[in-house]
């Protein structure tokens, strides 16, 4: 395909020489004269592994040239690729001067346009840019219809700077954010026979995508250096602790843990929180991220209790499920235990129904951990699911459904309000008239 790719800096010069490596015409546009003729002269505007070497066979082979005038550049052009900075201040507030500009030379492109013209934007963006501001203005500057003449969508990047052109060229996965099926189509085309999954998504979906990595790359940073400064203050070697801890692919450096939902309990994870935070203030030690993760779980609990809160009157509330997680009886420090007690304690009458829980059964600390905070849940549990649905006027689900919570949708009934903290499948949420209001926690 023909590209116009604007934007010449460092998302933008991988971008345009990696697309052009891969056989479609690109023009890079840039008001900096000097990055424009740097790449045509066969060279880097930026310092890149490799990315030299691509400029060069690009101009070679006559697959990419740069250019400082949008129009000539954009006239013959099936996509417009904004790879711009939106530079952000102290408090996170963006700077559009850059994304305006471009939208206003892209808006005069498709103007005088005779065929539909994807634009793609790479450029870091929150959610919500792209419908708020970028559409607008591109229809304004245009006079045409989006979706109609022209497409837009999100194709947010991961370059890493040192490694981008590897990255470029083997991504673990391309995000195509868009409404519109024959756009998506065309972005995905820039990327055919690449080794790595295409997700099709909405496009303020696809720009969270980049925010969430990022974060968490921030997240990891900051965790591992934390855990070193522990480490270092107890004799040990924080290098060694990490790289044992990475071994463990199946829960630490997986997919585990990392599904929105409610808040975490059990016997482990509040109990060591607590005893690392301790060691850290005993050594005069400010771990700032460590110390957040209690606090953060403690509002997730609260946030529940808000929303039962916030219907009127004295709702009687039912619990299905009391543990800390399915498939086992351990009541200790579960989220749904201090949800319970929290409800009884502002005087709403609770009703709770778990099959793995039999107040015969307990034993240990964990009976006594019952006993202690919940000393009159034996008047609260029930015998069945029915029985929890039909004597209550909001119902909480903690725990998955075996058939998916088919069952259970046919036991709730309008005026109702179920909350999902485990995502039920949408056949359960009874969203249709006449079914019970419904809210996710997260979603």
């Amino acid at each position: 395909m023909n590209i116009c790719v604007f934007g010449l800096g460092y998302v933008g010069s991988v971008s345009a020489a990696c697309l052009a490596a891969r056989g479609h015409r690109v023009v890079g546009v840039d008001p900096n004269a000097a990055k424009v003729d740097a790449i045509n002269e066969g060279r880097s505007p930026i310092v890149e592994r490799g990315l030299d070497e691509l400029i060069r066979e690009g101009r070679t082979a006559g697959t990419l040239r740069a250019t400082t005038d949008p129009a000539e550049a954009g006239g013959d052009a099936d996509v417009l690729m904004i790879c711009v900075g939106t530079p952000s201040d102290a408090t996170g507030i963006h700077d559009f001067t850059f994304l305006d500009r471009v939208c206003a030379d892209i808006g005069a492109v498709l103007c005088d346009a005779r065929h539909f013209k994807v634009v793609v934007v790479r450029s870091t963006l929150l959610p919500g840019t792209l419908e708020q501001r970028i559409v607008p203005h591109l229809t304004r500057a245009s006079g045409k219809q989006r979706d109609r003449d022209f497409g837009v969508a999100t194709n947010p990047e991961f370059l890493r700077e040192g490694s981008a052109v590897d990255d470029f060229n083997h991504p673990p996965f391309t995000v195509i954010g868009s409404r519109d099926a024959r756009t998506s189509e065309t972005v995905a085309c820039l990327y055919a026979g690449m080794a790595a999954p295409v997700f099709h998504t909405d496009p303020d979906s696809a720009s969270m995508v980049k925010y969430a990595s990022n974060a968490f790359h921030g997240l990891k940073v900051a965790f591992a250096n934390e855990m070193g400064l522990l480490c270092k203050q107890a004799g040990l070697d924080g290098t060694q602790v990490m790289e044992i801890f990475c071994r463990d692919q199946a829960l630490n450096i997986s997919a585990k843990y990392l599904r929105p939902g409610f808040a975490f309990g059990g016997s482990c994870l509040p109990k060591d929180l607590r005893a690392l935070l301790h060691a850290a203030r005993h050594a005069d030690l400010q771990l700032p991220v460590l110390e957040a993760i209690l606090p953060s779980n403690r509002l997730h609990i609260q946030r529940v209790v808000d929303l039962v809160l916030s219907r009127p009157g004295r709702a009687r509330v039912g619990v299905l499920g009391l543990t800390f997680k399915p498939g086992t009886d351990d009541l200790r420090e579960s989220p749904m235990v201090q949800l319970v007690e929290t409800l009884s304690g502002k005087g709403l009458p609770v009703r709770i129904w778990d099959p793995n829980v039999a107040l015969s059964r307990l034993m240990g600390g964990n009976k006594a951990f019952i006993e202690q905070v919940l000393p009159h849940i034996s008047a609260m549990m029930c015998d069945s699911m029915e029985e929890v649905a039909a004597g209550s006027d909001v119902v909480v689900v903690s725990h998955g459904m075996p058939d998916g919570g088919v069952k259970l949708n046919s036991l709730l009934r309008e005026g109702q309000l179920l909350i999902d903290l485990v995502k039920l499948p949408a056949s359960a949420t009874s969203l249709a008239t006449g079914g019970p209001a419904y809210q996710g926690v997260c979603w």
